[in-house]
């Protein structure tokens, strides 16, 4: 007795519906496993460059600093060029006025110029000629003056005036 139209086909432990659904959850698990390989891959690379920056930071700063402390340095160096280069052209202006104010017959042998003192080495045909003509003009610059006078042979005089600035503290303390 037969109860079937068809022939029986023989059963197979796995059907083709059930190979085609193992065939994408294996190809959904290898895909699933390449990234996780790829994102495991990029993840070290990663960390590899984020030391390389944090190390090749480390060494930016450190030069920062280093230039930092140059510009520093520089800029010091700077102010003090000017500082004295302010003072030289001081210094020239008050060698020629010095000189601009000394009369013609008086005659500078040495002239010793220091921040707050000038010392002055001459000669003077008599020492009214240099009371009247060189120490006049020093005493309106200077605040103290002291002058020595020592006769040479021909009649005239050799002379050192010696002539201060105060500072203007000891100068305010004393009025």
């Amino acid at each position: 007795m037969k109860y079937s139209f068809i022939t029986p086909r023989p059963k197979r432990i796995i059907s083709g519906e059930m190979r085609l659904a193992l065939f994408f959850f294996g190809v959904n698990i290898a895909m699933m496993t390449l990234a996780y390989l790829f994102l495991a891959y990029k993840t070290v690379i990663f960390k590899e460059k984020h030391t390389s920056f944090a190390t090749n930071m480390k060494q930016l700063e450190h030069s920062i600093h280093v230039l930092e402390e140059q510009t520093a340095t520089i800029e010091t160096e700077i102010k003090k060029h000017e500082q004295i280069s302010t003072d030289n052209t001081v210094m020239a202006e008050s060698i020629r006025n010095i000189f601009d104010l000394t009369p013609d017959n008086i005659t500078l042998m040495r002239a010793e110029l220091e921040e707050k003192s000038l010392i002055l080495y001459g000669i003077t045909p008599n020492k009214d000629t240099y009371n009247f003509m060189l120490e006049a003009p020093l005493k309106s610059i200077f605040h103290r003056t002291y002058t020595s006078f020592y006769p040479i042979e021909n009649g005239w005089y050799r002379f050192v005036s010696t002539n201060y600035l105060d500072d203007e503290s000891s100068a305010e303390v004393s009025e």
